[in-house]
């Protein structure tokens, strides 16, 4: 894993097509970015993506609904954390 640190308004590449930059970063520690993709490529938010895989995984062995939600909310039974 590459750690880099950048300000706002500052920008990093990932290859020849991906741009990525820092819109603004919020007292609270929250980082707005920007992705500049082909439209071919999905982007996902990890707990998104974690999400899918649940539900795919769901799919297949019967995941009660409560803990697909908790995979959501950040719990491991449907409530928040």
């Amino acid at each position: 894993m590459l750690i880099l640190q950048r300000k706002a308004g500052e920008s990093l590449l990932i290859g020849d097509q991906i741009k990525v930059t820092v819109v603004s970063v919020e007292a609270g520690g929250r980082v707005r970015l920007a992705i500049d993709a082909p439209r071919s490529m999905t982007i996902l938010r990890s707990e998104l993506r974690r999400a899918m895989d649940a539900n795919q995984d769901a799919a297949r062995e019967e995941a009660s609904p409560m803990e697909l939600l908790g995979l959501l909310t950040g719990g491991t039974d449907g409530t928040e954390r």
